[in-house]
């Protein structure tokens, strides 16, 4: 898969999912990170290990995520090479941080200079006061506090959402869109439904005629009409007029 981003110096950041339960919300979030340009997943400590088989139908096609991702001992481990480091949790007690949304943690890595690192806890319980620790800076969405929860692949989701805001993601329309009818054809198809339009008494009173047909030629104008429509509704056209039993 291709993605085609602007041309900047400060690289993504690395999803780090320490000690991830479950192999389908590994698979959950590597689709979220694909969707919006993220490639690099680190994984600390997999409770059911790695590479895991239900990873692979969870990601939806993000395979190229699966694929590259790499396993670590420990949270240190994980983020060495990273000049910062971000833990996505509540507020720790005992632990004092500056404290960021997603959209401002996005900016800061975008502002760089250096790789960032962004930790997502466990499914159950989050990430650990040890594993808060090591990190820089704490991203917090704001949420309702009536209910709280996000699971992993929406956590994920929202991070990398905001992130790919800063860069220019291609998005091709799945099918390409057939030619817009030149206006020839379309004044011969209104033309055509004019006439039929005259022959059966459709224009009356006189007085009225030419706003009627006014309102015809806005009525059909308005869509961009492709050739193929436009062939088929006269074929429609053509068999209205038709006698019958011919």
């Amino acid at each position: 898969m291709e993605l085609n981003v602007q041309d900047r110096t400060t690289p993504p950041p690395v999803v780090v999912l320490v000690r991830p339960q479950l192999g389908e919300n590994i698979g959950k979030a590597a689709r979220a990170m694909l969707n919006f340009g993220l490639l690099e997943m680190r994984l600390v400590a997999p409770r059911d290990g790695w590479p895991n088989p239900a990873a692979g139908p969870a990601a939806s096609g993000a395979d190229v995520v699966l694929e590259q991702a790499r396993v670590y001992e420990s949270v240190a481990d994980a983020v060495a090479d990273c000049s910062q480091v971000y833990a996505t949790t509540v507020r720790k007690r005992g632990v004092t941080k500056p404290v960021v949304t997603p959209e401002v943690a996005a900016g800061e890595i975008h502002a760089g200079p250096g790789r960032s690192a962004i930790l997502f806890g466990p499914e159950r319980s989050g990430l650990e006061t040890d594993d808060v620790a090591v990190a820089r800076t704490i991203i917090t969405v704001p949420i309702n506090p009536e209910f709280g929860s996000l699971n992993l692949a929406q956590a994920v989701i929202l991070v990398a959402y905001e992130w790919s805001k800063g860069v220019a993601l291609a998005q091709p329309p799945e099918t390409e869109l057939p030619p817009v009818a030149p206006q020839g054809e379309l004044d011969g198809m209104i033309g055509q439904l004019e006439e039929m339009l005259e022959g059966v008494g459709y224009f009356f009173p006189p007085d009225r005629v030419p706003a009627t047909k006014r309102t015809l030629r806005t009525l059909l104008t308005k869509p961009g009409w492709s050739s193929q429509e436009v062939r088929t509704l006269r074929g429609v056209l053509s068999t209205l007029a038709r006698p019958r039993g011919r």
